[in-house]
């Protein structure tokens, strides 16, 4: 039997060398022999792209460059790798590699919420590859079924829990009864908030990827700014303490749906924002610093993604996943299609969302309450589930369930629950989602 040739090396440009870039190389590397034997050709590493040279790296430094677009547009360069993150100069570099015709592998979920259109219009263009499996939830495998697996279905909604920082400090809030801040420093402490949370705790990470999954899962295109975004900052511990009452945790979800609109055409609603969600639903059980997409869909019914959606290793696994694939398309002389845009639906404002919501009322403990509260509600058609008094004196607290409303329905009921002269305060509203609430 005649042996079959070995081929050459698939050279490998490296843009960004922190705590992913470092894993990406380490598994090329330890991983080698099953890689090589998976494409068919091993991998090689062409260089590594670095902000700063001068520093040892525990690589040989004959790979340091601080030109990463020269690096990416390399005639020996086969496949690019980018994690250094950010708009600028990220997008010119990758933008340049794929009309060069390097199949690009990318972590940068800003980049691909606010531009991915171009990147996939470069690779149509040079005949390349753009995968990004990394950029929503590390290692949990969603970019791929939403882009292939699931192409023949028509999906409804997806809910997902994309950002372990918040997930974890809403996790430690309901376990120990804690308060924002303390959570918070403990996640800080343990490494899973940065030094500035507020990418993460207001919601911008989150809504990135609740763009990213959007575009693919409904066929059009979203952006960051199409999604709608409220951060975890204001949750306090008796909000945690009287979603456990009712039977429910507090999760930061992003949620992308689709809605048939009254002339009989589509459109999308885009948001991430925290909702209380019934205990019996499987998000609700994707505690610390675990991500999880729930997808649901006509002839797939519900599907459930799981595991860990950061940190340096789980994230390097989905890139060299990536690498994996677009090696063998190169060998193969075929690229995946880019997944384009063909709807293009209505993005709905947040005013036209429909949830149930969770109001906290301090009120005068005194006869007529109740009435008065359940008329300033009726006046905007907003109807209410259930109703929970606690405290008993001067003052006392009615904890509201209503039905389903729109957003711009009870902003409307809130501002006339405020003028109310029973009213003492609005203590919280939050939306409830994902079935029946006690």
């Amino acid at each position: 039997m005649t042996k079959e040739p070995a081929k050459r090396p698939l050279r490998v440009a490296i843009l960004g060398y922190g705590t992913v870039g470092r894993e990406v190389v380490r598994l090329l590397h330890t991983q080698a022999d099953d890689l090589t034997a998976r494409i068919g050709a091993p991998l090689e590493l062409a260089g590594i792209a670095v902000r700063r040279g001068g520093r040892d790296r525990g690589v040989d430094p004959a790979l340091l460059t601080t030109d990463a677009h020269g690096l990416a547009v390399r005639d020996d360069v086969d496949l690019v790798v980018e994690v250094v993150g950010g708009i600028e100069p990220a997008r010119s570099w990758l933008v340049d590699a794929l009309k060069a015709g390097k199949s690009v592998v990318s972590a940068n979920k800003a980049l691909l919420a606010e531009d991915g259109a171009t990147l996939q219009d470069a690779a149509a263009a040079g005949g390349a590859d753009l995968y990004y499996e990394a950029a929503v939830a590390a290692a949990i495998p969603i970019i791929r079924p939403l882009r292939e697996s699931l192409h023949g279905d028509r999906i409804t909604r997806v809910t997902g829990i994309v950002n372990g920082t918040t997930n974890y400090i809403l996790s430690q809030m309901d376990a120990t009864g804690a308060g924002f801040n303390e959570a918070l420093e403990e996640a800080t402490e343990l490494g899973y908030a940065e030094a500035d949370p507020t990418a993460d705790v207001e919601g911008f990470d989150a809504a990135a990827k609740a763009a990213i999954l959007a575009s693919l899962a409904f066929h059009t295109r979203v952006t960051a700014a199409d999604v709608h975004r409220e951060g975890i900052t204001e949750i306090t511990a008796a909000d945690v303490a009287s979603a456990r009452a009712m039977g429910c945790t507090v999760k930061l979800l992003c949620i992308a749906e689709r809605h048939r609109d009254e002339d009989g055409g589509e459109s999308v609603s885009v948001r991430v924002h925290p909702a209380m969600l019934p205990r019996t639903h499987p998000l609700s059980s994707v505690g610390d610093a675990f991500n999880a997409v729930f997808v649901e869909a006509d002839a797939a019914g519900q599907l459930m993604f799981y595991g860990r959606g950061a940190g340096g290793a789980p994230t390097a696994s989905a890139v060299v996943g990536d690498l994996v694939a677009v090696a063998r398309n190169r060998l193969a002389g075929a690229r995946t299609t880019a997944e384009s845009p063909y709807a293009d639906l209505r993005i709905r404002t947040v005013a036209e969302a429909l949830t149930r919501y969770h109001i906290s009322l301090d009120v005068a403990d005194k006869a007529g309450v109740l009435a008065e509260v359940a008329a300033a509600f009726a006046g905007h058609d907003v109807s209410i589930s259930t109703v929970r008094q606690e405290g008993r004196g001067d003052d006392a607290t009615l904890v509201i369930v209503t039905h389903t409303a729109t957003d711009a329905a009870l902003a409307a009921t809130v501002d006339a629950l405020r003028e109310l002269p029973i009213v003492r305060n609005v203590v919280s509203v939050m939306r409830v989602e994902g079935g029946e609430a006690k």
